[in-house]
């Protein structure tokens, strides 16, 4: 679904990212692993097409990503791709469910519309009863489900995590990875994640660990 081949990055001097080989698979929880300034989050972003390497090449569904214009490529980005962070970066003066629907509306989709998405994906997250609470009035499992349900509201082909439970306790990292495979097995959702949390990692489809800037 996913292939990037002989990806290189360099930041001045330093190289960041030494030819690599990767393929995702559908409906596949593909995990990323590996020591601090291996080069994860680099490889994360030009996956996700934030970031473009200095060599290489990136397809979804044997079309070339790196191809794209400028504009066609946050195009793509928006209606193929889902981001989740680290520290949520929900908009604190807008509600959950207008933090959720804001991919929609950028791409195109009727605010009524959005809503009702929104509203369904967020009761299937169990944060129904939330929709209209801003960010500082929600726990940080809240926050980081309204980030999950935002991911999600424009049905992408593959969602992109950069250390999802980094920021959580382990009663909410265990909820939140099995969330991940609840979404995996009921909307056959991809996804590729960063992280330090071997359990998540040991439970994932496949797991690459990362090294000095390649997957050993």
């Amino acid at each position: 679904m996913l292939v990037a081949k002989n990806i290189h990055k360099k930041y001045g001097e330093l190289e960041i990212l030494k030819g690599i080989d990767i393929t995702i698979n559908k409906k596949e929880i593909a995990c990323i692993v590996g020591a601090s300034g291996a080069g994860k989050t680099t490889l994360l972003q030009i996956l996700g097409t934030l970031d473009q390497p200095d060599i290489g090449t990136l397809e979804l569904n044997g079309e070339d990503i790196l191809g794209l214009e400028k504009k066609k490529l946050a195009q793509f980005r928006n209606q193929k791709l889902g981001f989740i962070f680290q520290f949520h970066q929900l908009l604190p003066e807008f509600t959950a469910v207008e933090n959720v629907i804001l991919p929609a509306l950028i791409g195109g989709v009727s605010k009524t519309e959005a809503i009702k998405k929104a509203d369904e994906l967020l009761d299937f997250l169990g944060m129904g009863h939330r929709l209209e609470h801003k960010p500082s009035e929600l726990s940080g499992g809240e926050q980081q489900r309204i980030a999950v349900a935002r991911a999600l509201i424009n049905s992408p082909e593959i969602i992109f995590a950069d250390e999802p439970s980094g920021n959580l306790d382990s009663k909410n990292s265990d909820e939140l990875h099995e969330l991940f495979f609840r979404l995996k097995d009921e909307f056959d959702q991809t996804f590729v994640i960063v992280t330090h949390n071997n359990s998540l990692a040991e439970m994932a489809d496949v797991k690459y660990e990362m090294k000095d800037g390649k997957i050993i």
